[in-house]
């Protein structure tokens, strides 16, 4: 797998788990917030096995999306 076909399969997952935090009423929550919260998870420079990203994005629950989106608000961090 290349890089376009990994960034557009992540790209994908991400807009699933979006729509899925849509549907329980979470509106205004994008692809892009996704990935960096789930992201923000691996240390810099660091490349994770696929199967470990995408467990990583297919297990996120909303809690700990809103606690990384409450702790990037505190630190003035644009999400």
């Amino acid at each position: 797998m290349d890089d376009r076909e990994l960034n557009e399969t992540i790209e994908s997952l991400c807009r699933s788990k979006a729509e899925e935090f849509h549907l329980i009423g979470y509106e205004h929550v994008t692809a892009e917030e996704i990935w960096q919260c789930v992201s923000n998870g691996y240390r810099q420079g660091e490349e994770p096995p696929l199967y470990r990203i995408v467990n990583d994005i297919l297990s996120l629950k909303v809690t700990a999306f809103m606690n990384f989106m409450t702790i990037s608000a505190f630190k003035g961090t644009a999400f």
